[in-house]
């Protein structure tokens, strides 16, 4: 089985025991879902290496917000998720995109602000957006997706269907008044909505008990009587396996579950940020031990279900879709100056 993430730290920066231990698990999963969670895990892993490189190379403009390290997250919970079930989070977006089986190509030339993006190439890398796909966007604002979140809950509780709403934020948007108020008005409407946390441990550079009085995220809906459970978010069955606990909960109409995801993001917060608050030997060590893409490369090599020779050519043709679509991308208009005037929404 997966080991779990290394324990928190206390204000003084020395680790601590946890108050309450991560839940695990070790379903029952079939040969195909392994692979499949492999696959996906892995695409989004060379989708981000090839972004943060075209980045370097000035292709990509802006902000560049990468999620190496935390592919299991996305992966388990859309894993459970059905046509009609909404999502919406933040600025780090592109794995999110790729996990709702919207086309690398579109996000790519998103990226790089062409024509033939997601959105037009006006929306970049952190304001992309596919009704198509239920996907309701990524957002810049910290926190603004959560209202939103809650509004798309609302909406498919409205048209009485079992439709639910996945809204991801991190341990950074926590903190955020407009986070409570949509917790608030979730429960008390008793809407659909999943809550998923992502704690990647340091938001945009502080480390969580640096900046919270509360670091069991998972707690921060007692108040509002939203349960909450935390999750190794590094452990893709375990994630899969608390998201169907609560997708299903809400279907059911019983309303808002908050999961707490207890993940690490490999690189800085974004590409700008050199991440020096942290050591290289933390960085090292979670990338070792704990790696999600790892973990399911060692289920299917000692259960027999894959040869190394065998991941060795998903990877190859994983390579080839990224560059496929990195070369779709950068050879692809940019949009005309038109564009400047479409999709604007005028008040009268």
């Amino acid at each position: 089985m997966a080991k779990k993430p290394a324990p928190r730290k206390t204000k003084s920066g020395k680790p601590a025991a946890r108050r309450k231990a991560v839940k695990k698990s070790d379903p029952e999963v079939s040969n195909d879902d392994l692979i499949e969670y492999y696959k996906e895990m892995l695409l989004m892993r060379r989708f981000e290496e090839k972004a943060g490189q075209m980045y370097g190379m000035g292709l990509i403009g802006g902000f560049c917000h990468l999620y190496i390290g935390q592919e299991a997250v996305v992966t388990g919970i859309q894993s459970v998720l059905k046509k009609g079930d909404s999502v919406i989070t933040s600025y780090r977006d592109h794995a999110h995109m790729l996990a709702c089986k919207i086309d690398p190509k579109v996000i790519l030339a998103e990226l790089t602000g062409r024509e033939t993006g997601i959105s037009k190439g006006k929306g970049g890398s952190m304001h992309m957006f596919s009704v198509e796909h239920d996907f309701y966007g990524g957002h810049g604002i910290v926190g603004a997706q959560v209202p939103i979140g809650a509004g798309l809950a609302f909406a498919h509780k409205y048209r009485k269907n079992d439709n639910v709403s996945v809204t991801y934020f991190g341990d950074g948007a926590v903190n955020q008044g407009q986070v409570y108020e949509s917790f608030n008005m979730a429960k008390l409407w008793n809407l659909p909505v999943v809550y998923v946390i992502e704690n990647n441990q340091y938001a945009m550079g502080t480390s969580l008990a640096r900046a919270s009085s509360e670091i069991e995220l998972h707690r921060r809906g007692d108040s509002f009587k939203i349960p909450g459970e935390a999750v190794d978010g590094m452990d893709v069955l375990a994630v899969r396996e608390a998201a169907a606990r609560a997708v299903a909960k809400c279907r059911a109409g019983e309303g808002p579950t908050l999961l707490e995801m207890k993940t690490y993001r490999y690189r800085g917060h974004s590409m700008s940020d050199p991440a020096k608050y942290r050591s290289k030997e933390e960085v090292s060590k979670m990338r070792a031990e704990f790696d999600p893409i790892d973990q399911i490369k060692k289920r299917l090599i000692d259960g027999n279900i894959m040869t190394e020779d065998e991941l060795k050519q998903i990877d190859k043709d994983i390579k080839a879709i990224v560059s496929e679509a990195a070369d779709f991308a950068q050879s692809s208009a940019e949009p005309a100056a038109s564009e400047l005037y479409t999709d604007i929404l005028v008040a009268e």
